[in-house]
């Protein structure tokens, strides 16, 4: 019987830091230097660009007494109004019609992909000289709209931005037609992505028209579609274009909302940290949206 011992050598047990040296190997010096030559650029830039305006706006917007002055002017707290109702309406109304369109572009006809290319048309276009065009075709005097009044009519247009609920209604149509044929493409694609058999079981029960959409397609959308109703409510909080190109906040400050409102703050009046408080007073609504985006994302996956 020879002196060797018949029991197994036991491995030694290897760390999270020795197995990621054993895959991807411990870097050299010049893969060293070369991961410190693309790396430090990009974070120089997100410090410049992200971290530091970031940080110093939320330093320009954090003296109680900016909000103080700012609940006690009214033209703020008409703008807290105009934003809720830009984002009640404005949102609800486009996911609703790109909701319906979405299922009128499903139908299979020769003519429905042509008429689909044209209505995608407002929102491919940019933004910019779209809201311009639309301003000056509400002009009250010289407008397109009310000239085709007087042409086709013989009567008088009203002066569409120079009232306040004329000049918002004028803003939220604006932004609705702008931005409902993009979430119609989004539902669109949502519905081309459930299975046909799903339908076909529900036609044998007796699910047909009306009874589909409600018993079979919006039951699989609506994950869809709160996801697209968080991010548009999330974007349109944030939209300044389409209220400053529109009225531009007319008449009189009364259509501001609260991003239009800090520019103006910030730049018109000079006082960039009242500007940055008007900003910042979104943040209790727009913080809870972004959670729950990120949780929905993350539970459901947008899985129809």
């Amino acid at each position: 019987m020879d002196g060797t011992s018949s029991l197994p050598a036991v491995r030694p047990e290897i760390g999270p830091r020795s197995r990621r040296l054993a895959l991807f190997g411990s870097p050299q010096g010049s893969e060293f230097a070369w991961g410190l030559a693309f790396v430090v650029p990009y974070a120089a830039v997100f410090l410049m660009f992200v971290v530091f305006p970031v940080g110093y706006g939320l330093w320009l917007g954090s003296q109680p007494s900016s909000y103080v002055e700012l609940f006690s002017d009214p033209i703020y707290l008409r703008t807290l109004f105009n934003t809720a109702l830009f984002l009640g309406v404005g949102v609800n109304v486009h996911l609703f019609l790109a909701l319906l369109l979405s299922g009128f572009f499903m139908l299979r006809y020769w003519w429905v992909k042509p008429l689909l290319l044209v209505f995608i048309l407002p929102w491919a276009v940019p933004a910019l000289p779209t809201f311009i065009a639309i301003h000056w075709m509400l002009d009250g005097q010289w407008g397109f709209i009310n000239n085709v009044l007087w042409e086709v009519f013989h009567i008088n247009g009203p002066s569409w931005l120079d009232t306040r609920w004329l000049a918002m209604g004028s803003v939220i149509v604006s932004y609705i037609w702008k931005w409902t044929p993009f979430w119609t493409v989004i539902l669109l694609a949502g519905r081309m992505a459930i299975p046909q058999d799903i339908y076909e079981s529900a036609r044998i029960d007796g699910a047909t028209g009306v009874r589909s959409f409600v018993h079979v397609t919006f039951p699989l959308l609506a994950n869809l579609y709160l996801v697209c109703t968080l991010l548009s409510t999330i974007w349109t909080l944030g939209d300044f274009n389409t209220v400053h190109f529109v009225s531009g906040g007319g008449p009189a400050l009364s259509t501001h909302v609260l991003a239009t409102l800090g520019i103006r703050d910030a730049f018109e009046i000079d006082e960039p940290r009242l500007g940055m408080a008007t900003v910042m007073s979104a943040l209790p609504l727009l913080i809870p949206l972004v959670i729950l985006l990120m949780r929905k994302l993350r539970t459901t996956e947008v899985q129809l």
